[in-house]
């Protein structure tokens, strides 16, 4: 009884948090969709209001929405007069208190991990944490800069380790890189790995397994 309850666990648990992931993701649109056409009733005149309204009620049109609404600031925002206008309303939000430390954090961090050209988790390594001779996994988010950097000798390396089963908390490091092994793993292999707490190991790469 016990093996076959475990068996029927290890099937339906991966997918209710899929459908749960989803279900919160898709919440989250289906609010920010609400909240759109709650605000353009506001400009639009009576006879527009009732169709708009059936709208809201629609099955995936929230995030259909959404996406084109994505896709349309991408394409404003890729081209000359787009990013001149970004530019206007981003010096616009760094002359707010408060806001301009909030907005400006959360741009840097969106621009590293974001950006194509960026080195932010794009390698996964071996460092030893939290004492020597205790290693666990961490990503490679860059190099130490600015007056922290000043105060480091030789070559160090910026590093996030996260935390297990939620990698969206964890700890920033900053190591000499001689203290650090690099991983062949993919990015998302170590992320499963992290996040099933070691249960699911990534395979062996084929020159490691002969050594």
């Amino acid at each position: 009884m016990k093996k076959y309850l475990l068996a029927g666990l290890l099937v339906w648990l991966p997918m209710a948090i899929t459908v749960w992931v989803l279900h919160a993701v898709l919440g989250i649109v289906g609010d920010l969709f609400g909240w759109l056409v709650s605000a353009s009733q506001t400009v639009l005149p009576e006879a527009a209001r009732a169709p708009l309204e059936a709208l809201r009620h629609v099955p995936g049109l929230g995030l259909l929405v959404v996406v084109l609404l994505l896709l349309a600031t991408g394409v404003f925002a890729a081209n000359f007069v787009g990013q001149w206008w970004l530019r206007q309303g981003s010096r616009i939000l760094h002359r707010i208190p408060i806001v301009k430390s909030i907005y400006s954090s959360v741009k840097q961090v969106s621009d590293t991990l974001f950006s194509s050209s960026g080195n932010a988790f794009r390698e996964a390594v071996l460092v030893q944490y939290p004492r020597e001779g205790s290693w666990t996994i961490a990503f490679v988010t860059g190099k130490p800069g600015g007056e922290a950097a000043q105060h480091l000798q030789g070559d160090y390396l910026s590093l996030y380790v996260p935390t297990t089963p939620n990698p969206t908390s964890g700890f920033f490091l900053m190591v000499p890189r001689a203290d650090v092994i690099a991983l062949r793993m993919s990015v998302d292999e170590a992320l499963k790995y992290i996040i099933s707490m070691g249960v699911v190991a990534p395979p062996v790469p084929p020159v490691a397994a002969r050594n």
